[in-house]
């Protein structure tokens, strides 16, 4: 299975243009987008760890007047949202060694982290750490429940993992995050489990 999970950096950048053209515009993911926004100061910055090719939900972040600055481990992913929004930030990186010696007042890693194995999702909480201001949001999906999930795309087995739930509310408690919402498999968001925390001021 860690070999699985060391293959997603390549499966996405091999397939980035055809998963661009697979991604629903379908905005389902709006409430959940706006309740995280809300959190936010006018103008806000924004770090889109793990951004793909930035349709639609750096979109619909950058219209809405945030300074986004997005992060992902696929050259070809970062090539198309460098042609697609300009005026954003765009950063080839991979999410586990980011540091980017500044801090945002939201972070943002929506279908991305729980590519990551346990081991590795447990030292992101560092990351998120290191790159909030305080009183800044955070929102990232995850699984249900402790465990491995394989897909596949392309042919090729993708890989998803995650925590037990309390096991995240103990990580997001241990370094400065308070959770606002967190609805598991959420039927109005195709199923999505979703996570919205908080930084303390």
């Amino acid at each position: 299975m860690s070999r699985d999970a060391a293959r997603i950096i390549g499966l996405y950048d091999r397939h980035a243009l055809r998963w661009d053209r697979d991604r629903s515009r379908h905005l389902f993911e709006r409430p959940w987008l706006d309740r995280f926004l809300a959190l936010l100061p006018a103008q806000a910055s924004v770090l889109d760890i793990g951004c793909g090719c930035g349709e639609p939900l750096a979109r619909y972040i950058i219209e809405r007047g945030h300074r986004l600055t997005g992060v992902d481990s696929s050259s070809s992913m970062i090539a198309v949202c460098e042609r697609r929004f300009p005026q954003a930030v765009w950063q080839l990186a991979d999410m586990r060694a980011l540091s980017l010696e500044r801090v945002f007042d939201g972070i943002l890693a929506w279908d991305s982290f729980f590519h990551l194995t346990p081991d590795d999702q447990r030292q992101m909480f560092v990351i998120f750490e290191a790159h909030a201001a305080a009183g800044a949001a955070l929102m990232f999906t995850s699984g249900p429940r402790f465990g491995v999930a394989m897909g596949q795309y392309g042919g090729e087995p993708l890989y998803h993992a995650s925590l037990d739930p309390e096991e995240y509310r103990r990580l997001l408690g241990a370094h400065g995050f308070e959770v606002v919402s967190f609805v598991p498999e959420d039927p109005a968001c195709g199923g999505h489990t979703v996570w919205l925390a908080r930084r303390g001021a």
